[in-house]
């Protein structure tokens, strides 16, 4: 392993992003939920210390002044920058623990954090793991998540297939029309232009919802279609229902859907590997089904192998400027108005002789979006986040909407059963 790692293009897009739009929230992660006696500080980072080994870029810092920027070892790595411990206050005090932990600032020179937060409930605490998108993307957290609280499984990714004569050209051509259409797609059109949701106030709120993760296979299996197909056509029946219940018209939506771009045998990166597809949610159809069925066939092509493999070559060969151009305009709120993330993180975990009762993730909210979606599979449980600002009119409804919106899928699919 080299000691210093060249940063990726889709790295440098985002630190140019950040510098667009200093005021915003750069950071995304998610929250573990155990059950039973937290550990003291010091006995969680030697715990965490212990685990350090598998995740070398978690010591390593981001050198933003060198061109390009790269990731170096960190010589003044300390735990205690980046492993702190947030106790509930005293009851009726303003605020809990868990949002102070997701409040609180990363210092520069530290892209990551890890929160003990407990209090609330002797026998109950959670772990924040919080961290700038330009750092890590949600597959990589995901690794992050298994390695300090999962059962260390991999993620479970295809192989390549055997090349043939003539597949290197082949490959190269299907990945530059790719490239084209993509850029038609976030081209600015006539009468595309981003709506005005709210004035943001700069302080976030995460929201959340779960059921059990084989109501989405049910319907998903009886459609033919998958699980994160059923929790987008959801999505596209809660954001249609919120926008007439908080008097905001949206004429258009189009989530922002991240496609792992890693090898089979690529876990462990540096930065970002997902490329951003743009998928319209259907948000005036009333019909259920009706609603699935299109969601499906948006999705339908990302799903195909040689478009998959199309993205794989896009994200290791993509040059920096076109990358950076790309991400510009398909985080542009006029072009997309939320990203939704999907991850599976485990099938159990534990924390010593704790065990991980539910994990959530903390979605990234990007300048003028609506906000940002999280669905994390852990264990028998689907959860969904929604990372708002706090001035956006009724987001606290958002998660019961989508809840309501699978229980009508559900309903739906029981004539056709």
């Amino acid at each position: 392993m080299s000691a210093d790692v060249r940063t990726h293009p889709i790295d440098r897009a985002y630190l140019m992003l950040q510098q667009a739009h200093p005021g915003a929230h750069w950071d995304t992660g998610g929250i573990a939920y155990l059950s039973g006696r937290p550990p003291s500080l010091r006995d969680f980072r030697a715990y965490v210390a212990m685990h350090l080994p598998k995740l070398p870029m978690l010591t390593h810092r981001l050198e933003r002044t060198a061109r390009p920027p790269v990731w170096s070892p960190d010589d003044t790595f300390t735990l205690e920058r980046h492993v702190h411990e947030v106790v509930a206050a005293a009851p009726g005090a303003p605020g809990s623990a868990l949002e102070t932990a997701l409040g609180a600032p990363l210092p520069r020179d530290a892209p990551w954090g890890l929160w003990l937060v407990h209090g609330e409930a002797p026998d109950e605490y959670a772990v924040c793991y919080r961290f700038e998108h330009v750092c890590q993307d949600g597959i990589a957290a995901a690794l992050a998540f298994r390695t300090l609280l999962g059962t260390g499984e991999p993620a479970l990714r295809p192989l390549p297939g055997p090349r043939g004569p003539g597949e290197n050209l082949r490959r190269a051509v299907v990945a530059l029309g790719l490239a084209a259409k993509y850029a038609l797609d976030v081209l600015p059109r006539p009468g595309r232009r981003p709506s005005k949701v709210l004035v943001p106030s700069g302080r976030r709120r995460l929201l959340r919802a779960r059921v059990p993760v084989e109501r989405l296979r049910k319907v998903g299996r009886a459609r033919g279609v998958s699980a994160n197909d059923v929790h987008l056509a959801a999505l596209a029946d809660a954001l249609g229902r919120w926008s007439g219940q908080a008097g905001i018209p949206l004429r258009r939506a189009s989530a922002l859907l991240p496609v792992d771009a890693r090898r089979h045998d690529e876990e462990q990166t540096w930065g970002n590997r997902t490329f951003a597809v743009p998928v319209r949610l259907p948000l005036a159809e009333t019909s259920p089904s009706r609603r699935l069925e299109r969601v499906a066939a948006a999705t339908s092509a990302v799903k195909r192998r040689t478009r998959r493999q199309a993205i794989h070559d896009l994200v290791r060969y993509m040059p920096a400027r076109p990358t950076a151009w790309y991400m510009r305009q398909i985080t542009s709120p006029a072009v997309t108005a939320m990203v939704t993330t999907t991850v599976p993180l485990a099938e159990g975990g534990a924390l010593g002789g704790t065990n991980v009762t539910g994990a959530a993730l903390l979605p990234l909210l990007l300048p003028g979006h609506i906000c940002g979606v999280g669905l994390a599979f852990f264990g028998d449980w689907a959860e969904v986040s929604f990372t708002v600002d706090h001035a956006l009119p009724h987001g606290e409804r958002l998660p019961g909407l989508w809840t309501e919106a699978v229980e009508a899928l559900e309903r739906d699919l029981a004539p056709a059963a």
